[in-house]
């Protein structure tokens, strides 16, 4: 059975990349509904699913965050996932979308989970701004950057990830991009520009070119409804499962699942140290389940107290 890839909007749920994408699960309005509706939504993808993964941005609201958690904890579950990436919003639908591709193939719940991590490495986001003046998510916007914003008609393309950058958009200037072939997604907000379509997408010979709404908080996110967002991303199946498959499993040591990367996105353990594991042979001899320590031991290996 696959894991459930939930977003908590509409617009994150991006149309199929291909005719093995999954469709998305919506959790829509989680912090306008009753309490008991909304746990009810989980719980019923957790029953169908087995597994949920729930990816949202970092400018959703807070209540929603807040309502997601409150939901993981009377559910009393390590089956829910929430995946916070630092990532814009456009960029955040994208991985929801590879997350989705990869769930209809044979990887297990912790893999697939954990593979949210390590596909942010391959995305290249940003946008193009008509003001940086409220920006301040990206640390390569300094005072100089918001004075240059004042001058009427100025934009300026930001990139937000794999590694901050920004530059004043005009034909002969772009950003630095992806060294591999990606396509690319964009999302326009209030301003008019063909920056992005005509002079960075061919500068990062984007083998394809997709658009689509901007998300509701992408405004939130770039401090200005005048964006229009970007997003360079590996669309191949084939390439993420290689991506995917390519990095060595192990097993958590306090929810048994298969993970990869050194944190279960499930349960949020860290694999014990050496050390640790030599100084509680005798707690760990006490679980009798295979080596699955109770939550306190779990969190005392983890954390070292």
């Amino acid at each position: 059975m696959p894991t459930a890839i939930a977003v908590t909007g509409a617009d994150l749920a991006l149309p199929p990349q291909d005719e093995r994408t999954l469709p998305a699960a919506v959790l829509a309005d989680l912090d306008r509904q009753p309490l008991a509706e909304a746990l009810a939504a989980v719980q019923s993808l957790v029953e169908q699913y087995g597994h949920v993964i729930v990816v949202y941005s970092r400018a959703v609201p807070a209540a929603v965050e807040q309502r997601l958690h409150t939901i993981r904890s009377l559910l009393e579950s390590d089956r829910i996932a929430l995946f916070r990436p630092e990532l814009p919003p456009l960029a955040v639908a994208v991985l929801a979308r590879q997350l989705r591709q990869l769930a209809s193939c044979d990887l297990g719940p912790g893999v697939l989970a954990a593979a949210g991590r390590l596909l942010t490495h391959y995305l290249h986001a940003g946008a193009l701004l008509g003001s940086v003046a409220r920006l301040d998510r990206v640390p390569v916007v300094g005072l100089k950057a918001h004075a240059r914003s004042w001058v009427p008609g100025s934009q300026f393309g930001v990139l937000a990830h794999p590694q901050a950058d920004m530059v004043k958009a005009g034909p002969e200037v772009v950003l630095p991009g992806p060294e591999f072939g990606t396509w690319m997604l964009v999302a326009r907000g209030q301003l008019q520009s063909d920056w992005v379509t005509g002079t960075l997408a061919p500068a990062w010979k984007a083998q394809g070119l997709r658009e689509t709404t901007l998300p509701a908080e992408s405004a939130e996110w770039w401090g200005t409804g005048r964006v229009i967002e970007f997003c360079g991303y590996l669309p191949d199946l084939s390439v993420l499962y290689q991506l995917v498959t390519s990095v060595r499993q192990s097993v958590c040591h306090w929810c048994g699942i298969d993970v990869i990367g050194d944190r279960c996105v499930f349960c949020s353990a860290t694999p014990p140290s050496a050390a640790e594991l030599t100084a509680q042979p005798a707690q760990l001899a006490r679980q009798g389940r295979q080596g699955r320590p109770d939550r306190g031991a779990a969190r005392a290996l983890t954390t070292g107290d």
